[in-house]
């Protein structure tokens, strides 16, 4: 893994850069670790465009919470996409941290974008409702007349402003009159929208011995997990798209439309994209593939996490592993468990 991590970090990193938000490295590696012990420096942080860099300054404080966004976004993708055969994986000490693979306008792209945009606007939201950032709160505006047997109460949060934040700092870079910002601004849109989409209404209950006499509730964002699987079914429904260049006052536009017109056109909720994937059987430091080779496979599954699909008819090899694992579990009166330690052997299937 480390000279795979080498020759995609030699393969052409000024091109890479080019093409894709590599401010994203600011959620992992020593960067991310120095969140909250250490002021953020913005004019350290790498690849920001100027309008970027002026909302840095603007609003540092809500800065770490922008970092921790893209973090559980990629902890997102990693989980998502954990039995495929490109598995979000991330590059140590580079600063396009997907390497070359979110060059192209793929599926995967799409994907990242949106879950990145999604992550930058949940974590924002959260942190103003549990009181971390000053410029924010909680949400006031959206609440409406109660319903029988329960009142406004708590603190909602205001995914508007957790979404604004994440419009203004992460569609600041996608301005360019061309197919791939056009089609940024989309999936990081429908990312965004994931959240309000996704809210749904808490409530705690008040009364003697909870009763649930009387409810107070708020507006809540569910688990990002939640997020994450809604995306991944946009992911596995994206639409392909072509690319049309059109002559306005300003010069060429290039702009995005269905390539199927018998399928439904996309809504701002789908994701699109307009190249082909890779097929990430085999390492190669042009798309960014890691290939399969010595990944776990599932050999009772017919899915993509299989042996046959995930190790793209190789084969797979199987070896036995030991593990340590709590038994016998017995409940004691009053109140505490006490268990055995057994070792358990499994079969473990990699990919050849």
């Amino acid at each position: 893994m480390i000279f795979l991590g080498c020759f995609l970090l030699l393969c052409g990193l000024t091109h890479v850069m080019a093409s894709y938000p590599i401010w994203w490295s600011l959620a992992v590696g020593h960067q991310y670790s120095s969140l909250g012990t250490q002021p953020i420096l913005c004019g350290s942080i790498p690849g920001l465009v100027p309008k970027q860099l002026r909302f840095c300054r603007n609003y540092v404080e809500i800065m770490p919470s922008v970092a921790e966004g893209v973090k559980i976004g990629i902890q997102e993708c990693q989980h998502q996409f954990r039995g495929r055969r490109w598995n979000c994986t991330t590059i140590n000490d580079n600063l396009a941290i997907f390497g070359p693979v979110l060059d192209k306008a793929t599926r995967e792209s799409a994907f990242v974008h949106a879950i990145a945009s999604a992550g930058v606007a949940f974590a924002v939201t959260r942190a103003c409702a549990e009181g971390s950032a000053t410029i924010c709160g909680c949400d006031t505006r959206h609440k409406g007349p109660p319903g029988e047997g329960w009142k406004w109460g708590g603190c909602s949060e205001d995914v508007d402003f957790g979404s604004m934040v994440s419009r203004e700092f992460a569609d600041a870079r996608e301005n360019r009159p061309d197919a791939r910002s056009a089609m940024n601004r989309h999936n990081n849109e429908a990312g965004r929208m994931s959240l309000s989409d996704n809210m749904f209404l808490k409530c705690k209950c008040h009364g003697l011995s909870g009763s649930c006499e009387v409810k107070t509730c708020w507006w809540s964002q569910p688990d990002f997990r939640v997020i994450g699987d809604y995306m991944k079914d946009k992911y596995d429904s994206a639409s392909e798209m072509v690319v049309e260049k059109h002559k306005e006052s300003r010069g060429w536009v290039e702009t995005l439309r269905p390539k199927y017109n018998y399928f439904k056109p996309p809504t701002d909720r789908d994701l699109v994209y307009y190249e082909s994937s890779p097929n990430f059987c085999d390492p190669n430091p042009q798309t960014g593939s890691f290939g399969t080779r010595d990944r776990i496979c599932n050999l009772t599954s017919h899915g993509i996490d299989g042996c046959d699909l995930l190790c793209c008819g190789r084969g797979h090899n199987t070896r036995t592993e030991k593990r340590k694992e709590k038994c016998h579990c017995i409940f004691h009166w009053c109140c505490y468990v006490s268990c055995q330690e057994c070792v358990r052997v499994y079969d473990v299937h990699t990919c050849k």
